[in-house]
């Protein structure tokens, strides 16, 4: 839903009813992510994409119907289903789509949520899109890290999304949950869609040289929020790296160490280390290999990175730990250019992220998409 959030609320605001399609679920090669959405004005006017273009038109429909009468409804797409390819899904997937009413009276609380992605504090959005009782389906509980609020029916439900909610929310994870009627874990017959708005996870950029300038075009691209820091102040300016949301002056192990000591980096954050000095690089690659974050890789031949591989060695760093760097940074692409070396670098982090091994997808069998944990 964040893609349509801005919008949906513009209309929320001025109190105005829509119809939201989510994805909730995808099998196969669905060819969108739950939390997708698509929004449905009552003039006509279509925000977002619930499939790239496959069942735009059929959700669209329903939008219309939900509108009009105010019911939610759950649909499936996919090959199984005999109007498949009648709606234009025919890569193969399948995929589960939520449609619900939203207006202030449906969704009273969406302005707080708003609120929150916007100052990027954590929150999730619960709803419930399966039950045997037909008036619970669209009751929604809205879950911050240190408060809640909205009921799905019972304080044992509330009680057992809460927690859940909380645990995915903490991954940034979004999908479907089941329960029996009353919450029970071990059950079936209620399903709740955790939505979850997360901050956008970070990309700290060390080195700024012209390689840098590319890979935060590229990190901006991904989503990222991208920091660029050098010691340098020639070199680290907001004129030289528009695209970056912030450009610090700082030697780069001690910038990273305040921000790991501060809890604003994560298993989220991917860090590359572009310097090739090793002034830089290994006071840098210490702090960063051993916080545990989500990628660390380090730019330089295969001289450079012997020599910096020894120097961490040296430092005292552990075997288990170096096995936590990606050096030399990237797949092997063929990459020369600055761009190329960071769709190259980009390519390895997207892999790592969702267990791709670089293998040209001709030459691939099996799934296109993979579930990871």
């Amino acid at each position: 839903m964040r893609d349509v959030l801005e919008e949906l609320y513009s209309r929320w605001a001025d109190g105005e009813a829509v119809g939201v399609g989510t994805v909730v679920a995808t099998f196969s090669s669905a060819p969108r992510a739950p939390g997708a959405a698509m929004m449905v004005a009552a003039d006509g006017t279509v925000t977002g994409s619930v499939s790239g273009g496959c069942v735009e038109g059929a959700v669209y429909e329903l939008g219309q119907q939900v509108l009009a009468d105010g019911q939610p409804v759950q649909q499936r797409y996919g090959v199984s289903d005999d109007d498949a390819f009648s709606v234009g899904l025919t890569c193969g997937g399948i995929i589960d789509i939520f449609v619900e009413r939203v207006s202030r009276e449906d969704f009273p609380e969406l302005g707080e949520v708003v609120e929150s992605v916007r100052s990027e504090h954590p929150v999730a959005v619960t709803t419930v899109i399966e039950h045997p009782d037909p008036a619970l389906i669209g009751a929604r509980r809205v879950v911050w890290p240190d408060r809640a609020t909205g009921t799905l029916g019972s304080e044992r439900i509330d009680a057992a999304v809460t927690d859940d909610a909380r645990g995915m929310l903490a991954t940034g994870r979004s999908a479907t949950l089941h329960y029996g009627p009353e919450g029970q874990r071990r059950g079936e017959g209620m399903a709740v869609f955790v939505n979850s708005f997360e901050p956008p996870p970070r990309m700290l950029v060390f080195g700024a040289i012209d390689f840098a300038r590319a890979m935060v075009e590229m990190g901006a691209y991904l989503g990222y929020r991208v920091t660029v820091c050098d010691a340098r102040p020639v070199f680290a300016t907001a004129s030289r790296f528009p695209e970056a949301d912030e450009v610090i002056v700082d030697w780069p192990h001690r910038y990273l160490t305040a921000e790991v000591a501060a809890g604003r980096v994560d298993k989220r954050t991917v860090v590359a280390v572009l310097t090739h000095d090793p002034k830089f690089d290994v006071p840098v690659l210490e702090v960063a290999l051993r916080a545990k974050l989500g990628y660390v890789g380090a730019m330089g031949s295969r001289r450079t990175h012997d020599d910096r591989m020894t120097r961490l060695r040296e430092a005292g760093m552990t075997e288990d730990e170096l096995g936590w760097l990606a050096s030399p940074i990237g797949l092997d692409l063929g990459a020369r250019t600055p761009e190329e070396t960071a769709v190259s670098i980009a390519a390895e982090i997207i892999a790592l992220r969702w267990g791709g091994d670089g293998t040209r997808l001709t030459a691939a069998r099996g799934p296109i998409h993979r579930d990871v944990d």
